[in-house]
């Protein structure tokens, strides 16, 4: 049965105390993979996102249950550190019919933007200022905090060892297509995880800041900047390092100074040698793993597939054998 989406936003407005009456449009918003999204919009002007997570039943990964708390997690973080994101309005309704009415916050996704040349420099080293005021933010233990692998561990290693172990069990699972079998992929990560005992302090890892997650928004001047950081229901506490993995997604962070100017003027630390290179190309892995895998639940089209096949599978190939190589 189609979902009144009107209908379901005065509900969502009313359990959120906020005027139903005063709702003027409701628009579905593009561009995500997992959530059904929609922009609601008010009598006043003001607008709101609303996220609903596929049905309980639809088939997932392990670390997908209950994503729009992590969110919610990640935007509360947000906020304590001054950066731009959206805020989380209201989580509500029930385990089997969960919502999560947010704040919408102003600009395009940085593709959409297209900033120029000359601006490009000036918004990644602005990004790396955020990024590095979201590492500030620490919380009480290592994983997802929406509890879908379990309770927050004491030690990162233990964390990412249950989380990588999550991943390659849904491979198995799902026979996702992988470029090693999962065995040996397994064997690879564990000689490495050693690496991981470097990192002692939980830090909020967005760990999802594909261009398509950071908006750019221009002041009537033309002026560009960050307007916000948004999808943040992936989150997880750990290493700030692995948040370098999705801001340089197939490529190499240490290539965009300007970001890690930015990264380092506002206090963020960014040695990206020895053990951090180890970390850096487990965290490569363990992205490339989810992007392959999900592909099989989300039943992804020929075109997509055929995508992670020939662009992310060498790359998880790459961190694979840097991980190796420096074991």
């Amino acid at each position: 049965m189609k979902v009144d989406s009107w209908q379901r936003a005065r509900r969502v407005l009313a359990e959120a105390g906020l005027p139903s009456g005063a709702l003027a449009g409701v628009r579905p918003l593009t561009g995500g993979t997992y959530n059904t999204v929609e922009e609601l919009l008010l009598a006043d002007g003001s607008r709101y996102v609303l996220k609903i997570p596929p049905a309980p039943t639809a088939p997932g990964l392990r670390y997908e249950r209950n994503l729009l708390a992590a969110e919610a997690e990640f935007c509360a973080g947000a906020a304590e550190a001054r950066v731009p994101a959206p805020r989380a309005v209201f989580l509500g309704g029930d385990p089997r019919a969960p919502y999560l009415l947010l704040t919408a916050s102003p600009g395009l996704p940085w593709p959409q933007a297209a900033p120029a040349d000359g601006e490009r420099a000036e918004l990644r080293e602005e990004l790396g200022r955020q990024v590095a005021r979201l590492h500030r933010v620490t919380g009480p233990g290592f994983g997802y905090p929406s509890g879908a692998l379990g309770p927050l561990a004491s030690d990162w290693r233990t964390a990412f060892t249950a989380m990588t172990g999550a991943v390659l069990a849904d491979a198995r699972d799902y026979g996702a297509r992988l470029p090693r079998p999962v065995e040996e992929t397994a064997a690879v990560l564990h000689a490495a995880a050693g690496a991981l005992d470097e990192v002692t302090v939980p830090v909020l890892v967005h760990f999802d800041l594909w261009p398509g997650n950071i908006l750019v928004d221009r002041s009537a001047a033309g002026r560009a900047r960050i307007g916000g950081l948004i999808d943040g229901e992936r989150m997880f506490w750990g290493d700030p390092l692995a948040d370098f993995v999705s801001l340089a997604l197939l490529g190499d962070i240490r290539t965009d100074e300007a970001f890690l100017a930015g990264y380092a003027e506002a206090g963020g630390e960014a040695a990206l040698g020895g053990a951090a290179r180890v970390r850096l190309a487990l965290y490569r892995a363990y992205l490339y793993l989810i992007m392959l895998t999900e592909t099989v639940p989300r039943a992804a089209d020929a075109a997509h597939r055929r995508w992670v096949r020939d662009v992310v599978a060498p790359e998880l190939e790459a961190a694979l054998d840097e991980v190796a190589g420096h074991c």
